[in-house]
């Protein structure tokens, strides 16, 4: 009986402890040491696991080089054939300014069905029908010219199109010019003018944006392995012995990702400016400070999947779906956001990578617009708050 109470006494005691415990963990203040002590513990491990470096700066590199070189929304040498009925001095004179183009490459023939097994084969993606008449209809003043696209990639059909119908007027425009013929009364000659992008190359829109993809995608995955590989190895329950808050354990995982995310995110910044000639018109101090918010949202976002599974493949899995999907899709990067349905577009405002996007390109091609860059940087700090919050809450440090 009496060994009965002590237990009973033992038990309400532990009770008490427990308690108190927890208590001290979620409402006691932030202490520095411990913060300190778990960065410290997290660094080794990141130094003797190289996958985490391989993960912040092999894998971003890789990345940007994929996206500048193997990403163009730019046509050149597009393979056309030209069939010319009856040379003559114009027909010659519009197969020279095609092949002086650099859109493409052209292949000559007199007899239409030589080229449209071509075009239906895929080998040739345009094809040009220069009739018999055409001089003559040319002196009368109009003088149609049949194009022939495969209509399989409706964007490239659209822009070949296109640059059939600059490279013929500009043809039209010298060789009236030569011959001293006035054309047509009504015809507007418009001069434009390219502001931020002058020479239109996709790649300069793409890797600054492409930048925000690949640091979505890297900083989820860093930081949506560090708990579930606690739990998976078994070390958890030794920081489940420690005194430490939620917090306290928070930051001392995202404090050495944070700066590890930061440096790669700089160096695939360097990387745009020196290896592809990408302009960099802005401020590094305010593209450091932008950039740092935005990591703040993606190790946020991979401690919260990381907290929510405790299982590393499951991590990794949610990791790529929820941050590299949506930001290469929906961000704006390769889709314009004004032409997708409405649904959508009202999705992408929740997206923290289309804010990110957006200033990024800013920062690069137009510079430090305030107008654009603060309120964006405004936007990140609330996804920052609230997921934060959300990765405390779920955050338990119990066994259960």
């Amino acid at each position: 009986m009496k060994e009965d109470n002590t237990v009973d006494q033992d038990h309400s005691v532990s009770s008490q402890t427990d308690a108190a415990y927890q208590s001290r963990r979620t409402r006691g203040r932030i202490r520095l040491r411990c913060v300190l002590a778990l960065t410290r513990k997290e660094a080794y491990q990141i130094f003797r696991d190289p996958s985490s470096l391989i993960i912040a700066f092999v894998l971003p590199n890789i990345l940007l080089l994929l996206f500048g070189w193997g990403i163009s929304l730019d046509l050149g040498y597009i393979p056309i054939g030209v069939v010319v009925e009856n040379r003559s001095a114009d027909t010659n004179r519009i197969v020279a300014a095609l092949r002086g183009s650099p859109y493409f490459m052209v292949r000559e023939a007199e007899h239409r069905k030589e080229l449209e097994s071509l075009l239906v084969g895929g080998r040739i993606k345009g094809l040009v029908v220069l009739s018999q008449d055409l001089s003559a209809r040319l002196n009368v003043g109009s003088a149609p010219v049949q194009v022939l696209v495969a209509g399989s990639d409706a964007n490239t059909a659209e822009l070949i199109v296109a640059y059939m119908e600059t490279v013929l007027q500009k043809d039209r425009l010298h060789w009236a010019e030569e011959e001293g013929r006035p054309l047509r009364s009504g015809i507007i000659n418009i001069e434009g003018r390219v502001w931020y992008n002058p020479n239109m190359d996709s790649r300069s829109a793409i890797l600054p944006g492409s930048i925000a993809v690949i640091m979505t995608l890297i900083g989820t995955i860093l930081t949506s392995l560090v708990v579930a590989r606690e739990w998976e190895r078994g070390t958890m329950e030794a920081l489940l012995a420690s005194s430490i808050t939620r917090a306290e354990f928070l930051l001392g995982k995202f404090i050495p990702y944070f700066a590890l995310g930061l440096t790669a995110m700089m160096l695939v910044a360097i990387v745009s400016v020196v290896v592809f000639a990408v302009p960099f018109r802005g401020s590094w101090a305010v593209l450091v400070g932008v950039s740092a918010v935005y990591l703040t949202v993606a190790l946020g976002l991979g401690l919260f999947i990381s907290t929510a599974t405790r299982d590393q493949f499951v991590a990794t899995q949610a990791a790529l779906i929820v941050g590299y999907l949506p930001s290469f899709i929906l961000s704006g990067l390769v889709f314009e956001i004004d032409s997708m349905p409405l649904p959508i577009r009202v999705l992408t405002h929740v997206l923290p990578p289309r804010y990110f996007v957006s200033a990024l390109r800013t920062l690069f091609l137009a510079g430090n617009i305030w107008d654009v860059i603060i309120p964006d940087t405004l936007i990140l700090c609330i996804f920052a708050a609230v997921l934060w919050n959300l990765t405390i809450r779920k955050t338990r440090l119990t066994l259960e």
